[in-house]
């Protein structure tokens, strides 16, 4: 099953998703320019063999639904989010301010 939902941040829409699949969940929450994910994103790949791409992501691990996600801190981040301010650390929340306040 698979569900979306609208997540307000500071008078901007992301789009929560939840992907359940036997075992685990899949979370993202997305804006127009960048992401968070749970701990099955792949920072490494995004860094290294999609690189030319530019992707703007960051992962947070141990989190099991779309709330956790965006209080949880960022456990790693792609270089292009690094470059905007989205550094390890910082809430799902904040990279989503982040998000909106850049390319706004």
């Amino acid at each position: 099953m698979m569900r979306m939902v609208p997540i307000e941040v500071d008078g901007h829409t992301a789009i929560g998703v939840e992907v359940l699949l036997p075992k685990t969940t899949l979370l993202a929450v997305t804006t127009d320019n960048g992401y968070i994910m749970c701990g099955a994103l792949d920072i490494g790949l995004l860094n290294e063999k999609l690189a030319d791409r530019r992707i703007i992501a960051g992962r947070a691990v141990g989190v099991r639904t779309l709330e956790q996600l965006m209080d949880a801190p960022l456990e790693s981040v792609t270089h292009e989010a690094a470059a905007i301010g989205m550094l390890p650390g910082i809430t799902g929340r904040e990279a989503i301010r982040l998000l909106f306040r850049h390319f706004s």
